[in-house]
């Protein structure tokens, strides 16, 4: 079994096409389990939607970065509300983008302050987005104190040493498709040198499809393409590897 524990099915891509067969391909797959995030008004409805349509489906609700300076505390008080669902098991996305110019610097950290403080509040863990931001993300998570509930670095991409770091703030480091391309130094040596009992798998699908999709629509059913990249990294059987993930993800979100 695999748990993709980051996908969008709650994109414009999927909801408005295709959606059943997508679920469908990926059960098919063996991935019996999916957190699906939800970073903006329209998301988080459809991914309150989602876990009550399906029993395999989870979901992690935030404000993403990039759309920071949209964010207000009334939105804040509304995902505190839904959080309170059985089903929601972070939250999330959040943290910083420095790549994408839309919200600046202060109103991301602003937001990514309150986020952190409204999960410690609710005794749930953090899903941190991270671009081009590593240094002021690592820093705002150990001045909050996120070590309280802990969180998944999702999609890493960082260094085995900053890693190692979020490890120690009682962080799982998350890889998905990226781990797969063939350039992709960091994301392998980190598959390689970070022990599987800190490891999840993801795909952040509709996006970052993996190798040999690469540049085509990305969907949950590939999260077997990382753990088998994980797998030959680390020179177990992708069992091993799905078994363990899997496990990480049951404990670290609460599913029983």
């Amino acid at each position: 079994m695999f748990i993709d524990t980051h996908v969008h099915l709650n994109a414009d891509q999927y909801w408005e096409n295709d959606l059943q067969d997508v679920i469908q391909r990926a059960l098919d797959a063996k991935v019996e389990r999916m957190i699906v995030i939800g970073f903006d008004e329209v998301t988080i409805k459809r991914a309150m939607q989602l876990v009550d349509d399906y029993d395999f489906i989870y979901a992690v609700i935030g404000w993403h970065p990039v759309d920071a300076i949209d964010c207000t505390d009334a939105y804040l008080q509304w995902i505190e509300e839904l959080a309170q669902h059985p089903k929601v098991v972070g939250i999330g996305e959040t943290g910083l983008d420095y790549y994408w110019d839309k919200s600046p610097k202060d109103i991301q950290q602003h937001w990514f302050r309150k986020q952190i403080q409204l999960a410690k509040k609710l005794n749930l863990p953090i899903i941190i987005h991270n671009r081009d931001a590593t240094g002021d993300v690592v820093r705002i998570l150990e001045e909050e104190n996120a070590k309280d509930v802990g969180g998944i670095m999702h999609c890493y991409g960082g260094s085995v040493e900053t890693a190692r770091r979020c490890i120690d703030m009682n962080f799982m480091i998350s890889l998905g498709g990226p781990v797969t391309f063939k350039n992709a130094r960091q994301p392998k040596e980190v598959a390689t040198e970070i022990p599987l009992e800190h490891l999840l798998i993801e795909t952040d699908a509709p996006y970052l499809t993996p190798h040999p999709y690469r540049g085509k629509r990305n969907e949950p059913s590939y999260v077997t393409l990382v753990a088998e990249e994980i797998a030959r990294l680390k020179e177990l059987s992708v069992e091993e590897v799905a078994a363990a993930t899997t496990a990480n993800a049951l404990k670290f979100f609460k599913i029983s």
